[in-house]
């Protein structure tokens, strides 16, 4: 009895690689494959779906590329950072992993658990040791996979590798893609008091065009949002679209006046680019985040979300001629909007609501509906499940989410730069967001900004070599008092040539108590200045 269990383990395993070495995928393209190899992973191990995620170029965030049973992750443009929930740990790792729980606390992707998913299994995808992204297959039942499918499930792994290896190297399409991604922000920039999220998704014929968005910080803290879309597609859109967005990051640094920067990079692509049109909204955020100054390029109005009452368009910003198109004697204008604590602000490109099929104005009713107030990424999330769904968009889609987070956490701030000049700017306008909420005079602002930007170039000049480093700050306030501490790990170094050490003096003049704490593990500077308002009251 023994033998005859072996020999039929041996026939299915026999079976199982026979089902992923077929010659014919020599002569697929590389989706082809891989909907060809999910398909037969799902009936091969009795699964309700199998799922390929690709690393991105950045190598930080796996992207679905193609599934089988859960079409929606492909369509919906899902992504999910590396090292985070069940997918991003295979990827982190490496290595097989196996859930029995399938939820908001083990995955990142809800469409996973409102799929029904109740177990999963992944792979790493690896070739020569380097990965590609990931395979995971879940069922709607409980089912335990031993270690035979295990094994099974790397081998497929193993092919799909070698696929996406070849391909990707070889392929117009793929290159394309790879313009596409790198012409979109890598990553989104983490500021204290904003929650951003965003999606791209190609259109039908997956061919590169002209949606983008970008989100940036100016050296005066302020923080700026745009999305676009420029008229046609291919690589000349692309192209156009990159030059575009460099353009107005170029013009922000001149103006903190929306209808301006959009003025001039007008004036700039009608002289330079005369056959070009464009839509953008353009939005600033005020340095209290309680507003922001809004101004559009022939682009739709984006959906504001507020705590307990209904999203809406912001129609009260007006709508001015597109880029690249002669404007109105009237020239551009600006609209201030409020946004209060905990609202959410969605800019967005004409793929997510047009259709053949539906009038605009249904398809931006659908959307108001589909804006609530929450974290960005699961507003985007939510955003693409209930106006994409499961069908391939006709045009391309892009989505950008900001939140203003609830204001209850602002009495507290920590930080954590890098050791080199540049970041200066970045506290300085972290400072100058922050200090207000807290009740700063704008002397209280001038002073701190001073005395902090003092102990923090300490620590970048002294603290470490050429190496480099982390300087962290904490900041607290409390009884009409802030307390700023700024601290280093690294090995001070003695000041270099005459007349300098000055800052310390300089900060004890701008605070009202100064503490040096030196140490091998580090130095530590805590500032303490008592506010004006206390002592008005």
């Amino acid at each position: 009895m023994p033998r005859a269990v072996d020999m039929r383990r041996a026939e299915d395993r026999l079976r199982r690689i026979e089902a992923v070495t077929d010659a014919k995928f020599a002569y697929l393209s590389l989706e082809e494959v891989l909907q060809e190899l999910l398909d037969r992973v799902r009936e091969t191990l009795d699964a309700d779906t199998a799922t390929v995620l690709l690393l991105d170029s950045t190598e930080q965030q796996l992207i679905a590329a193609a599934s089988s049973g859960l079409e929606e992750e492909v369509r919906q443009g899902v992504r999910i950072r590396v090292g985070e929930g069940f997918a991003g740990r295979i990827a982190a790792r490496r290595e097989p992993y196996i859930i029995d729980a399938v939820n908001a606390e083990t995955v990142v992707n809800p469409l996973l658990w409102r799929k029904g998913l109740r177990t999963l299994v992944g792979v790493p995808l690896l070739a020569e040791n380097h990965l590609l992204g990931i395979l995971h297959v879940g069922t709607t039942k409980e089912r335990r996979f031993d270690d035979d499918e295990v094994e099974w499930l790397r081998v497929v792994g193993d092919r799909v590798a070698v696929h996406v290896r070849s391909q990707l190297s070889s392929t117009e399409r793929n290159a394309a893609n790879t313009l596409q991604r790198s012409l979109l922000p890598a990553e989104l920039p983490r500021v204290s008091g904003l929650d951003f999220g965003s999606r791209y998704v190609p259109g039908e014929r997956l061919e590169i065009s002209g949606d983008w968005y970008d989100v940036f910080t100016l050296p005066s803290g302020r923080v700026c949002m745009a999305v676009g879309d420029v008229v046609g597609r291919g690589l000349a859109a692309a192209m156009v679209m990159g030059r575009l967005r460099t353009t107005l990051r170029a013009y922000a640094l001149e103006s903190d006046d929306p209808a301006e920067v959009l003025s001039k990079i007008d004036r700039h692509v009608r002289h330079f680019e005369p056959e070009t049109m464009a839509t953008v909204a353009y939005g600033i955020w005020e340095p209290s985040f309680d507003a922001v100054r809004l101004s559009l390029a022939g682009h739709l109005a984006p959906v504001l979300a507020v705590p307990d009452a209904p999203s809406r368009l912001l129609t009260e910003a007006e709508v001015d001629a597109p880029i690249g198109v002669s404007s109105s004697a009237q020239g551009r204008r600006t609209t201030t909007i409020a946004v209060p604590s905990g609202g959410t602000l969605l800019f967005y490109t004409d793929g997510l609501v047009e259709r053949r099929h539906r009038q605009l104005d249904d398809g931006l009713r659908l959307l108001c509906e589909a804006v609530r107030t929450g974290p960005a990424e699961l507003l985007c999330a939510e955003v693409m499940s209930k106006l994409i769904g499961e069908e391939t968009p006709a045009d391309d889609v892009a989505v950008l989410a900001v939140r203003r987070q609830p204001s209850a956490a602002s009495r507290k701030l920590d930080l954590e730069i890098d050791a080199v000049p540049e970041s200066l700017a970045d506290v300085r306008g972290e400072l100058r967001r922050w200090l207000p909420t807290v009740g700063a005079t704008e002397d209280d602002i001038a002073d701190l900004l001073i005395a902090v930007g003092e102990a923090v170039a300490n620590s970048i000049e002294h603290a470490y070599g050429p190496q480099g480093g982390k300087v962290e700050l904490h900041l607290e306030a409390h009884d009409f008092e802030v307390q700023i501490g700024i601290c280093d790990t690294g090995t001070w170094r003695s000041p270099r040539g005459i007349h300098r050490g000055r800052g310390t003096q300089l900060m004890r003049q701008l605070c009202d108590e100064v503490t040096v704490d030196h140490d091998q593990t580090g130095t530590c500077v805590v500032l303490r200045k008592r506010l004006a308002e206390s002592e008005q009251a």
